[in-house]
């Protein structure tokens, strides 16, 4: 099928667009695309760990500041910038290379899909958890957390049901406000969250509530007049309403056993391990969305119940009828290793066997030759 997305957020079409196409005029001709998203994926990776290396229980920020040093948050200002730049500039340099394919869509998206979460692990370094004083509670990041990916999740659910991907607005903005962080940490240091700024409000509240309402005044209801207008044209990509909601059974779910774990553990999973567990959320996720992708890509119906459910809710009824016991914390760190390997295993063994299919390479513009 032919990619198609529509971009109408005024900060991307005014401001950031003219800058890409500066930027891509210096990116050789020879370089591949998918070696462009790669680069960012992995930037954002190494912040991600960077930042856990500091501040593993996010409590640096909030204990004694300048536990995390000053160059790290600049460090953090730069990768996000960069993994941003590359990310938007991917598309563009694979037109200009007449290089575009399906692997490099589902490339791009896969991994945004899997960045999405660590951006936002990343970020919750800088507010730092509750601590009486300042900071949000880990269940608030969960809550966090969860709507950022339910807002990737809907723009995919879209694309599944009308073929059109309209990039949410809420992107742009999230990596601008993303960037101005770090550098505001890196200038003033992370007091300045700890401080009250509006009202007795701290800028923390400002972006949780902002967060929600973007998510669910304007995300939401423009995916849903997006399929309605789509069901009135008669260009809904799928017949039947089972068919259209498919795709939404396996995050649902998904996202139901993850909150039953986090409100009925007996050792306080989240609060014992936030890292851990909401890292495990994030591949979890990942996973479910990519199938969705491929299936939306290929024209295939996703399966009702993704195969990740069947560990998680065997371990999540383990922990809450109290069978894990003190072991509850090993169990989720085994189960974040497995879900991380079969994330893994997973995106190589499409990357292959589309590379192989397309009798293309993933990160070369040669072409193979023919067996």
């Amino acid at each position: 099928s032919q990619y198609s997305a529509v971009d109408t957020n005024p900060l991307s079409v005014y401001i950031m667009q003219p800058i890409w196409n500066k930027i891509i005029k210096i990116v050789p001709l020879w370089i591949a695309p998918n070696l462009l998203t790669f680069s960012g994926f992995v930037m954002i990776l190494v912040n991600y760990f960077l930042i856990s290396f500091y501040d593993w229980d996010y409590t640096a920020s909030g204990t004694s500041p300048g536990l995390v040093p000053t160059w790290v948050w600049l460090f953090s200002a730069f990768t996000t910038f960069c993994a941003y730049a590359l990310d938007s500039i991917d598309g563009k340099h694979a037109r200009r290379t007449q290089s575009s394919t399906p692997l490099g869509e589902l490339f791009d998206h896969g991994l945004d899909s899997w960045a999405t979460s660590i951006f936002v692990l990343s970020f919750f370094s800088v507010c730092s958890r509750d601590n009486g004083k300042s900071g949000v509670s880990v269940y608030t990041m969960y809550i966090y957390l969860s709507i950022v990916l339910f807002n990737f999740m809907c723009s995919h659910w879209e694309k599944y049901n009308t073929g059109v991907l309209f990039l949410p607005w809420g992107y742009d903005i999230s990596q601008v406000v993303l960037i101005a962080a770090y550098l505001l940490t890196g200038a003033l240091g992370v007091e300045v969250w700890q401080k009250p700024f509006l009202f007795g409000y701290y800028i923390t509240d400002a972006l949780v509530i902002l967060l929600i309402g973007f998510s669910l005044f304007l995300s939401f209801p423009q995916t849903l007049y997006n399929i309605h207008r789509a069901h009135l044209k008669k260009t809904l990509k799928n017949n039947s309403l089972y068919e259209g909601l498919l795709p939404l059974v396996s995050p649902l779910l998904l996202f139901l056993l993850l909150t039953v774990w986090v409100v009925l553990s007996p050792g306080n999973i989240l609060a014992k391990q936030p890292r851990l567990f909401l890292w495990m959320v994030g591949v979890a996720f990942s996973n479910v969305i990519c199938k969705v992708i491929v299936c939306q890509m290929s024209s295939t119906q996703p399966e009702l119940f993704h195969w990740f459910l069947f560990p998680l809710a065997l371990v999540v009824y383990a922990a809450i009828s109290g069978l894990l016991g003190w072991t509850e914390e090993a169990v989720l760190m085994v189960l974040t290793l497995l879900l991380t390997a079969a994330h893994l295993h997973y995106g190589i063994c499409v990357g292959r066997q589309l590379s192989e299919h397309l009798n293309i390479y993933i990160f070369s513009l040669k072409k193979r030759v023919q067996e």
